[in-house]
């Protein structure tokens, strides 16, 4: 038997389209006997988007795999996360957030109309398992391959690092190394090929770290600190890696930014308070959910057409840590 979809709805209670959708989701200027004659019509006819999902969307991270962490203490997830929760709620759907880890099983099962998939490795199993489902996909951060009723919402990460690196140049840095990896989300690796790409053309030597979550205190970083290539500069992806490099410089004499300019990737206003206070680099996790969820809502409503991918710009937020030369021009 073939799925219900919204246009049965619509010819069955004889309104257009965008009527059963604003009917169900509580939007447009719809009147309460239209209203509620749409969603009995719904109802009746057992209408619920993708099936048994009904108004119920998903949302995984999928960034580690089968590791079990907690992504949602993370800033850039609890943010992305309120966000798309918020949006869903907008558009009359409920969302649930799925717990990383070895949860395969869950997503064979879950009663979702369609799912927001952030971070998502190359060979996912978690998504080969949706689409398995015939479930329509939303990506926060661009997918290996991306297949039929699928689509993504990113930031131009290439950009952005020629950004962080041109401030960095432009405040006296010459030798500015990269702590990235070691996962091969698309961030990470569009990242880390604009960082190669940009020390090619200044004819710099390149030096890539990859990041250590473990690594609170960030001693994995001395060697480089203290070696014959020190950098003078260290431009972290990952929201810890400020507080890593801080911790690095003092046990190594560095003073920031006089010997080490640092910059991170991270949505912790807490940054903002440190000492110094570290420039960081917003990848607007607050537009992301939204537009992950206003997309995957398309997809699910209406089938036939699948919503292009969205770009949404990042913004660097330059503090005392990567502001070497406006602190001599002030002295």
């Amino acid at each position: 038997m073939s799925r219900v979809t919204i246009a049965d709805v619509a010819r069955a209670a004889e309104v257009s389209t965008a009527t059963v959708s604003n009917a169900l989701n509580g939007t447009g200027r719809v009147s309460e006997a239209t209203r509620a004659r749409v969603r009995a019509v719904a109802g009746a006819l057992d209408y619920g988007p993708a099936g048994s999902g009904g108004r119920t969307l998903g949302l995984a991270v999928t960034a580690h795999g089968d590791s079990a962490w907690d992504f949602a203490s993370v800033p850039y997830f609890a943010q992305a996360i309120c966000a798309a929760t918020v949006a869903a709620h907008r558009r009359g759907y409920a969302l649930m957030a799925m717990p990383a880890g070895p949860a395969e099983h869950m997503w064979r099962t879950l009663p979702a109309a369609g799912v927001v998939v952030l971070d998502s490795p190359t060979g996912d199993p978690v998504v080969r398992v949706l689409r398995a489902r015939g479930l329509p996909l939303v990506f926060d951060g661009r997918p290996g391959d991306l297949r039929a009723r699928e689509t993504w919402v990113d930031n131009d990460h290439e950009a952005m690092t020629r950004r962080v690196l041109e401030h960095l140049a432009g405040q006296g840095a010459e030798r500015i190394a990269l702590i990235a990896g070691p996962t091969q989300e698309y961030y990470s690796r569009a990242s880390a090929s604009a960082y190669r790409r940009w020390c090619a053309r200044a004819g710099v030597r390149p030096c890539v770290v990859p990041f250590d979550e473990d690594d609170s205190t960030g001693r994995g970083l001395d060697a480089l600190l203290t070696g014959e290539f020190r950098p003078d500069a260290v431009f972290g992806l990952y929201d810890p890696c400020g507080r890593q490099v801080l911790a690095a410089a003092a046990r190594c004499g560095l003073s920031v930014p006089e010997d080490l300019m640092v910059v991170c990737g991270s949505e912790d206003p807490a940054y903002g308070c440190a000492d110094p206070p570290v420039s960081t680099v917003s990848l607007a996790p607050e537009q992301a959910g939204t537009a992950a969820v206003d997309a995957l809502v398309s997809l699910v409503e209406d089938p036939p057409h699948t919503p292009p991918p969205v770009v949404i710009g990042t913004r660097l937020v330059v503090r005392s840590s990567s502001m070497r030369r406006s602190r001599r021009q002030a002295s």
